[in-house]
């Protein structure tokens, strides 16, 4: 199939407008180009980091510039940070010895960091890897028997999340809350120097093995908590599809408690990683690229 044909197949099985297609051309054509050039004659996989907060399209692009790649003959796969997030039962481990805070998914120091430096040795050898899936109704890890499984060696691998890339704050930085949930249930800031030390430590061994770093940022906070809340509607209008309770979903008051866990980070990542990062995607409240830097 062409590359053409392709694209007008992904779009139909999303969903997508006609219009999805001029951003195809814009962005995830170019960035596809990009990293096969980059791939070619490699001995080991290129790791291509997409980092961009919550709601921003990471999965849309990661998808489709996948099937452009395999298209081209190279053997990709995909590790998503959220599927790499402790179990339910760690994470309660956690909340009890060390802050309630961390029983929610999604800060630094709620992933295995260790499963995904697994993963992504095992895709850089031949034969049968297994990529670890989480499956976020149930806010527990997969059984291993529905994780992903790649025929390896990988020629690229594609590590999406929303804070993939992310830097440790300065202590400075940590003292004032950013929001409510800060001020009222991390006072002494215990939550959030554990999530900055996390990043520091064991998060910079799985964004060293980077090679290429994408940076898709938001225009402010608000609009994240707005594409936040489609994806939960989304989810939502599946799992009625599916004859499972939609409450299972998450309620606006529960979404907002719960993106208030990334707002801190969501905002450090745009203001300290779009500089740094190799290639840089400013997105205005409709998820258009504003600004391509770097393709």
């Amino acid at each position: 199939m062409t590359d053409d044909g392709q694209i007008a197949a992904f779009m139909a099985q999303a969903g997508l407008p006609a219009s999805f297609a001029d951003l195809v051309a814009r962005l995830h054509i170019p960035l596809a180009a990009r990293i096969a050039e980059m791939a070619a004659g490699r001995e080991e996989p290129l790791v291509v980091g997409l980092s961009g907060p919550q709601g921003s399209g990471k999965s849309t692009l990661t998808a489709l510039v996948t099937q452009l790649l395999r298209s081209r003959g190279l053997r990709t796969a995909n590790l998503s940070l959220d599927d790499l997030y402790l179990t339910q039962a760690e994470r309660k481990r956690l909340g009890q010895t060390v802050h309630p805070l961390l029983r929610t998914r999604g800060a630094p120091g709620t992933h295995d960091i260790a499963l995904g430096l697994g993963a992504l040795d095992d895709l850089t050898r031949a034969g049968p890897a297994l990529i670890p899936r989480f499956d976020k109704v149930t806010d527990d890890r997969a059984p291993a028997a529905d994780w992903e499984r790649f025929d390896g060696p990988a020629d690229v691998i594609l590590l999406e999340g929303w804070c993939i890339g992310a830097r440790p704050q300065s202590e400075a930085a940590l003292i004032e809350p950013v929001n409510a949930l800060e001020r009222d249930e991390d006072p002494a800031g215990v939550w959030r120097r554990y999530a900055n030390a996390a990043l520091a430590g064991p998060y910079r061994a799985l964004f060293d093995r980077i090679d290429l770093l994408v940076a898709m940022t938001a225009p402010d906070f608000p609009t994240v908590r707005v594409w936040r809340g489609q994806q939960e509607q989304r989810l939502r209008d599946s799992l009625a599809a599916q004859g499972r309770d939609p409450a299972l979903a998450m309620d606006e008051a529960a979404l907002d408690r719960f993106v208030a866990h990334y707002q801190r980070l969501t905002a450090w990542i745009a203001e300290d990683l779009s500089p740094r990062a190799d290639i840089a995607i400013r997105l205005d409240a409709n998820r258009q690229p504003l600004e391509l830097r770097g393709l």
